[in-house]
């Protein structure tokens, strides 16, 4: 007879993953053109005209895929940090390596130019060297041993703050039209999506779950490491070897998300907080629910993006960013409080 955590993680991925088919579908009906849920079906069965074949196939699902990709890494790399920095504020964004990984990827853009975007691997490759560069950075705030969790914040804002001005300047330098791209791309837009071929779509799709089926091997190790670094290592734990691997696997997945779609903020922290109040502390499961949860908000996020303001659409990362800042907040005041 299964066990009740058995029961609970099996309740908790089947509602989440019921979450997600649900934004999923709501993804692919909503939007300023008159594709709508109707149309669907004829799309899996190749009875839907050519024009809505083109707006679900050739725009709304790429947005729809890279969306969930993108929630699942973020929100996947966000459990990890938190594990493994034991801080319930660290987030890839909050802490730069989102940022890192951006420049990386822009920088690889600038040197080969529109060709980059069709780069299978060439563009997650740069990304994952500039999210490296960054935790090398990062290191830098860890003194006598430990990580100040107050300096690491300030670090990481210090160094967002930087990528994005330099970042801004590549993007437009010698050509000011470009500003609106590029304030997307700071942002967060996953509007680049119709743009990808669905081979590139693939990689950064099979990058993601290969770093996060890597991580799950690790959760068990995760769950130790919250007790400590001293106690973790007299169970067992190669502490060194277990905190690289899990971040440079963390870093790997960040990096695969933000090649594409830039500085999508706050999905990291807000969803493992949520979860974890469903999924409980165990990270062989909050794992795993943290990047359906993830993958769910990211593309209701960006449902609401290309609506609100149809025939426009804003930035997903603006969504993020409007739920994800108050959160923030309230969480480090929390954390102040409770010192």
């Amino acid at each position: 007879m299964p066990s009740p955590s058995v029961k609970r993680g099996v309740t908790v991925l089947a509602a989440l993953t019921a979450l997600l088919i649900a934004c999923a579908w709501l993804s692919l009906g909503v939007g300023p053109s008159p594709a709508s849920w109707s149309d669907v079906p004829g799309l899996l069965t190749g009875d839907a005209d050519p024009v809505t074949r083109d707006i679900l196939a050739r725009v709304r699902m790429p947005r729809l895929v890279l969306a969930a990709v993108v929630g699942a890494a973020l929100s996947g790399a966000g459990v990890v940090f938190q594990a493994v920095l034991r801080n319930p504020l660290a987030d890839p964004y909050i802490l730069g390596v989102s940022g890192g990984a951006a420049l990386g990827a822009v920088l690889f853009t600038a040197a080969l130019g529109t060709a980059a975007m069709g780069s299978v691997l060439g563009r997650p490759g740069a990304a994952f060297a500039g999210a490296v560069g960054t935790l090398a950075l990062l290191s830098l705030a860890r003194v006598r041993g430990r990580t100040e969790p107050t300096v690491l914040l300030l670090v990481g804002v210090v160094l967002n703050a930087f990528y994005s001005a330099v970042i801004l300047f590549l993007l437009t330098a010698g050509d000011t039209s470009r500003f609106r791209g590029a304030l997307f791309y700071l942002v967060g837009s996953v509007s680049a999506a119709a743009s990808l071929s669905w081979t590139v779509l693939a990689s950064v799709t099979a990058l993601v779950a290969a770093g996060l089926a890597v991580l799950l091997l690790f959760s068990h190790r995760l769950n130790l490491l919250a007790f400590g670094e001293e106690v973790a290592g007299h169970l067992g734990v190669d502490v060194e070897r277990t905190v690289w691997l899990a971040v440079g696997g963390a870093s790997l997945i960040t990096a695969a998300a933000v090649a594409f779609t830039g500085l999508v903020g706050f999905v990291g922290l807000i969803v493992p907080h949520l979860v974890r109040t469903l999924a409980g502390p165990d990270h062989r499961l909050l794992l795993p629910a943290s990047a359906l949860g993830g993958a769910a908000f990211v593309v209701l996020a960006d449902t609401a993006a290309r609506t609100v303001v149809a025939p426009g659409e804003m930035p997903v990362g603006v969504i993020t960013a409007l739920i994800g800042g108050p959160f923030f907040l309230g969480l480090f005041l929390r954390r102040l409080r409770e010192r």
